[in-house]
């Protein structure tokens, strides 16, 4: 009689932790990233220095395409110069929420303004992301020092 009993616990007991254990991948699997996971609307804002020239910030509202696509508005200050206007480009998003976007901001005649390249990382169960510029090229191929970061939350 004991043995029986010992024997149905212990087959509950490993009934059990196989369920568990198969849940769990497929728990973690679930909050991989991906560009169709994280597209949405965002707020996003970035301050920082262009080296040589002076203070940024900036504020804007970006969609993020299940694509790979990013469009949007944006209001940047720099050196207290003010300019309103798009932005377009792509990103691209990694499973462990690591990401880049290469994106331009044009003037409001549409004029490009600059390219820049931004590394990211989403947290917040892909409700936020964290952003630093690591690359900004003026149209006549000027590369611009900065240290400019920021983040963005999704709407």
């Amino acid at each position: 009689m004991k043995t029986k009993v010992a024997q149905t616990g212990l087959a509950s007991i490993f009934a059990v932790a196989l369920t568990l254990s198969m849940a769990a991948p497929a728990q973690a699997e679930d909050e991989s990233c991906s560009v169709a996971r994280v597209a949405g609307t965002y707020g996003v804002s970035d301050s920082g220095t262009v080296l040589g020239i002076g203070p940024r910030a900036a504020l804007g509202r970006l969609t993020l395409e299940a694509d790979g696509r990013i469009t949007g508005t944006v209001t940047a200050s720099l050196n207290g110069a003010v300019t309103t206007g798009t932005v377009t480009g792509t990103y691209t998003v990694s499973p462990d929420c690591s990401g880049t976007t290469t994106f331009g901001e044009y003037d409001q005649s549409g004029n490009l303004l600059i390219t820049a390249t931004v590394a990211l990382v989403w947290d917040d169960k892909m409700r936020e992301v964290r952003l630093l510029f690591t690359s900004v090229v003026l149209p006549d191929g000027t590369s611009l020092a900065t240290i400019v970061n920021g983040d963005a939350r999704k709407k």
